[in-house]
């Protein structure tokens, strides 16, 4: 029997496929998508589903958990830090499946790596702190991930 992360070729020498990453992008996507709060294909929507793709393969709870992740209280950025440094040692943190393959842990870190460095122009959520409005005119410079987050946990409320 061939293991999983392969394309099929014999041998153990076939392209290694990330699999987990791949699902894990696949139900941020539908669940953005769903939500319809940005366009798809927009820097904004990219942020949202590599946000949410993050926080399901590192969260694996279910959407329960990853409402909790993407709570505005929630430190989101020093979770995601804690999750890729545990998953490169090999051994299964809390919550975190043990295992999870070099292809996925690689993507993983190639998209926190994409998001800590990409600004995005957004309104400004700082509001929320305070549970005060948000001012859609007023405009800041964010991180990709802290725009996703939002967007994350709103589209996760609205599916």
């Amino acid at each position: 029997m061939l293991p999983e992360s392969t394309n099929g070729a014999a041998g153990g020498g076939g392209l290694a496929v990330p699999m987990d990453w791949l699902c894990a992008e696949y139900v941020a996507d539908d669940v953005l998508r769903a939500s319809g709060l940005v366009t798809p294909g927009t820097l904004e929507f990219r942020a949202g589903v590599q946000t949410l793709a993050l926080t399901v393969l590192l969260g694996g709870a279910g959407p329960d958990g990853w409402l909790r992740r993407t709570a505005h209280d929630h430190p989101w950025s020093s979770w995601v830090d804690e999750r890729l440094a545990a998953a490169a040692t090999g051994l299964p943190g809390p919550g975190l499946a043990p295992g999870l393959a070099e292809p996925d842990l690689a993507l993983a870190r190639d998209t926190w790596r994409r998001l800590r460095d990409t600004e995005l122009r957004a309104a400004d959520l700082a509001g929320l702190a305070g549970l005060g409005a948000v001012d859609e005119d007023r405009q800041v410079w964010l991180p990709a991930w802290q725009l996703g987050v939002a967007l994350s946990h709103l589209a996760l409320h609205l599916c």
